[in-house]
């Protein structure tokens, strides 16, 4: 950890393999581990595995001799998760809850309990890096000097296996945050990381991944979001506006989405389709045979608010970044043309496909900067 002082760091561990080797390694560098199990919402359609979750989070931590809490966060999830994300679907707009996962639950309300109760730190099986510097500033009252003050300023960074980085998720983070977090395994690759379970014998170090909705597990959104919204078929319309098939609701689709509809007439090409545009009042998806970047809902410039800057500083207007509107999606290099603390607009250098409510993440070569929700 590369840390003078040792301290009290509360980790947050799902039963999975990441967070239990985070949690290992911090014991082996020496800082005083508690692992706490994070409760949530689930739906009651869905199979309940907490339970199980808990179990090897248990195993885990009684390998190590580290205590493990249980902390309920069951209501903080449901209203500020789940809620959200139905309620963003209904409005016509394409949400991302496991930002709001960090956001609300893991660097929310598991954070603030967490300095509560007496931790030092908190860490996450995160995919993700943070450098932290710390300067000295002379303190001053008035026009006196009264001693020295340290500060400490954070660097999110991606993660090394970039097929694994989670920056994209944690751009509402603030150097509060950062400057008493860990991701212990952002320095290392997936393939690395499996090898220190075996090397740690952590009764988990065979398990698979976890993969879907944060804490949820994986799901079909669609299928998911028709408890909670009523489904009404509409049409699938092709760029001359015939009807060339069928969907359960406009409200489930993503611009630039090529799955979750049927489509009854096919031409003779059989190209993929993709979602082009969506009428609410007509219930219609229109779809057209392109590829994602000449698609004509493809833009070169967009609007984010709820901005948040995770590096401390409002972006440079000068400077190109590059952004990044899905996880994992290609990185477009662009231009901040206006920003201030709450909302930015960005140029970008070729056209992309991108959805009212998804979220907008900036980057400056490895760093994360901060990102914002599409309008």
């Amino acid at each position: 950890m590369n840390r003078k002082s040792k301290g009290k760091v509360y980790v947050g561990m799902s039963g999975g393999v990441d967070s239990s080797v985070s949690a290992a390694l911090l014991q082996k560098a020496g800082y005083e581990v508690t692992g706490v199990f994070m409760k949530v919402w689930q739906p009651d359609f869905l199979p309940c595995t907490w339970r199980e979750e808990r179990l090897d989070a248990m195993r885990v931590s009684a390998h190590l001799g580290i205590p493990l809490l249980t902390w309920d966060f069951e209501e903080e999830y449901k209203e500020g998760v789940a809620d959200y994300m139905i309620a963003e679907y209904k409005a016509g707009r394409t949400p991302n809850p496991d930002v709001m996962c960090n956001k609300e639950i893991k660097f929310g309300a598991f954070f603030r309990r967490a300095m509560k109760e007496g931790a030092d730190f908190v860490a996450t099986g995160h995919y993700a890096r943070i450098n932290k510097q710390q300067t000295t500033n002379n303190k001053q009252h008035g026009a006196m000097e009264t001693g020295l003050s340290s500060v400490v300023s954070c660097k999110l960074l991606v993660g090394v296996d970039d097929t694994k980085d989670q920056s994209y998720f944690l751009w509402t983070l603030g150097q509060e945050q950062l400057s008493k977090t860990f991701f212990p395994i952002g320095g290392f690759k997936k393939s690395a990381v499996r090898a220190l379970a075996k090397k740690f014998a952590l009764p988990v170090a065979e398990k698979k991944d976890s993969q879907g909705l944060c804490f949820v597990g994986k799901l079909d959104m669609k299928d998911f979001l028709a408890h909670f919204i009523e489904e009404k078929e509409g049409s699938v319309l092709n760029e001359k506006g015939d009807v060339i098939g069928t969907h359960r609701g406009a409200y489930f689709f993503t611009l630039g989405e090529r799955h979750g509809f049927t489509v009854t007439k096919k031409g003779t090409d059989d190209a993929p389709l993709y979602v082009v545009a969506k009428d609410f009042k007509k219930n219609t998806i229109t779809v057209a045979p392109q590829t994602r970047s000449d698609l004509e809902c493809a833009s070169q410039e967009l609007r984010a608010e709820q901005a948040s800057f995770c590096s401390g500083a409002i972006p440079d207007t000068t400077k190109k970044y590059t952004a990044q509107v899905r996880y994992h999606g290609e990185q477009y290099k662009c231009k901040v043309t206006t920003v201030n603390e709450n909302s930015f607009t960005l140029k970008l250098e070729k056209p992309a496909v991108f959805d009212a409510g998804q979220s907008v993440v900036l980057y400056d070569s490895e760093e994360c900067l901060g990102g914002g929700i599409i309008e």
